[in-house]
């Protein structure tokens, strides 16, 4: 099987995709991916980062040097823009904001955990910007692996080398979880790299993604929301009653922005056809949602694991896979296309097709 973009391992080079945009990409090792595209916007103030990849040294080794490469230093970072919160593209943000003092982008709803309902742990944006709480965000995170999901089985991990990471950061109080010092939301304006960068506000992948549009050069700082090979996480372990609808929204509303020429994704390279890849995408869940359906027929009132085997590869088989499939259902079930109902342990049962 060919590999995929995203796979690829990061390279050492830098490389200006666009004017005063640099693309460096940082190594990391999950499933499935091999890098992350930390971009520099470059200007006249010193540089921004975009998604400084994982916690740890080995991630601050690779950005060191990275910058080095195109003539910069911590101290010139005056701000990270963290698309979502997913460990690979926060990680380095709390050591650059140490190290530089810069300030931190990330969406005003940006949290940390699972959550499924309002009495849940969570920690918010606003909690993160206040001092004290940087334990209570670390135990948020630690307390949501550890619990059940609505249909029974286990919540989604990160690889075990992240786990450890995180648990040792708490231990030693050294907080992996970066402040957020500049919350945002859809429409706002940043300006980077000598010009005007848009917020979009683009929940899916998580609820707070966002990706920025730069109308001037047609580029679009596109995160994990549109990747060029794969197509992104959709967890239904969600606070939004439907998170593949959501996604699906999300995705139109980008093909609809006018004028994109460069695509600039957090894994993969770089690709000119947004609305096609947009479109691709919604037609690989178009498809699932079909095969969901018709293993429905086949099973009768069935758990989401019993769906997730039967739609997954063994290779595949686990947390992610089982929420993923747990947003297609929701997806059918919010649609008329399945029904639920819970059984004596309480947890969801589904009939579809």
């Amino acid at each position: 099987m060919a590999r995929k973009q995203e796979q690829e391992p990061a390279r050492s080079e830098v490389s200006e995709v666009a004017p005063n945009v640099l693309r460096m990409e940082l190594p990391i090792r999950m499933p499935g991916l091999g890098h992350v595209n930390m971009f520099a916007l470059l200007d006249s103030r010193g540089a921004a980062l975009v998604d400084p990849g994982l916690p740890g040294p080995g991630n601050w080794k690779a950005i060191l040097h990275r910058l080095a490469q195109a003539g910069l230093a911590p101290k010139h970072i005056h701000t990270v823009i963290v698309t979502h919160s997913h460990p690979d593209h926060f990680g380095g943000a709390g050591r650059l904001q140490r190290e530089s003092g810069c300030e931190i982008v990330a969406h005003r709803s940006f949290r940390f955990g699972v959550l499924e309902s309002s009495d849940e742990p969570e920690v918010s944006v606003e909690d993160l910007a206040s001092t004290g709480e940087d334990d209570a965000a670390h135990r948020a995170v630690l307390q949501s692996w550890d619990r059940r999901t609505p249909w029974g089985g286990q919540h989604p991990k990160p690889p075990w080398r992240i786990q450890l990471k995180w648990r040792v950061a708490r231990l030693l109080g050294r907080p992996l979880i970066p402040p957020i010092t500049k919350p945002v939301v859809a429409g706002d304006v940043l300006r980077l790299a000598g010009r005007e960068w848009f917020i979009t506000h683009t929940p899916g992948h998580t609820e707070d993604h966002i990706c920025l549009h730069d109308p001037e050069q047609g580029l679009f700082l596109a995160g994990d929301h549109v990747l060029p090979t794969i197509t992104p996480h959709i967890s239904g372990l969600s606070l939004t009653p439907d998170p593949l609808d959501a996604f699906f929204d999300s995705l139109d509303r980008v093909a609809a922005i006018p004028g994109v020429r460069l695509a600039l994704p957090a894994h993969g390279h770089p690709f000119d056809d947004l609305k096609g890849r947009t479109e691709a995408i919604k037609r690989h869940h178009d498809e699932r949602l079909e095969t969901v359906k018709r293993i429905g027929r086949e099973l009768g009132p069935a758990g989401v694991q019993a769906f997730s085997r039967r739609l997954f590869k063994p290779r595949s088989w686990g947390g992610m896979a089982e929420s993923e499939t747990y947003a297609h259902l929701e997806h059918l079930r919010h649609r008329g296309g399945a029904e639920a109902h819970r059984n004596s342990a309480g947890y969801l049962i589904y009939e579809a097709g």
